[in-house]
């Protein structure tokens, strides 16, 4: 019998699916397109930004009905984000993330997509991409956190 635990998995894979069959259909799991959109000098292709457009509409959209509700479509309360702040993680995140985005061509989303599709280059992304999200886990875990445990000692 399935439970409201079951239902969530299948939810996030149905998802999951139609986003990565979406960015298949888009051309955006190939990583040439995404550098040629960044060629603004050179070969530019404004395919992504038509992708980028689609999705802001749809987000907006979303966004405008779920404002409008108090609760999931499986009936748990619903949380919004209220926060705004721009703060110095958020923005060297950005950065980088750019960045990476830019030399690679993958983002990513993308980067697993084509990974699955059997792209080495995605797989040395995805694993790169791996180490880093590692990286910061324990810079985290042994830097940070023992520095601010340290200042609220205080």
């Amino acid at each position: 019998m399935l439970n409201k635990n079951h239902l969530y998995r299948i939810a996030e894979f149905v998802v999951g699916l139609l986003f990565g069959l979406g960015l298949m259909l888009s051309g955006m799991t190939d990583p040439g397109k995404v550098i040629g959109f960044l060629d603004l000098f050179g070969t530019w292709d404004p395919s992504l930004a038509l992708v980028m457009g689609g999705a802001i509409m749809v987000g907006f959209f979303a966004f405008a009905v779920a404002k409008k509700r108090t609760a999931t479509f499986f009936g748990d309360a619903l949380h919004l984000p209220t926060h705004m702040d721009l703060d110095k993680k958020l923005v060297i995140g950005s950065l980088l993330f750019g960045a990476g985005w830019g030399l690679a061509g993958f983002c990513p989303g993308p980067a697993l997509v084509s990974m699955a599709d059997g792209q080495p280059k995605a797989l040395v992304f995805v694993l790169a991409m791996l180490v880093g999200m590692l990286g910061f886990e324990l810079m985290d875990r042994f830097v940070h956190a023992p520095r601010k445990a340290k200042l609220n000692a205080v």
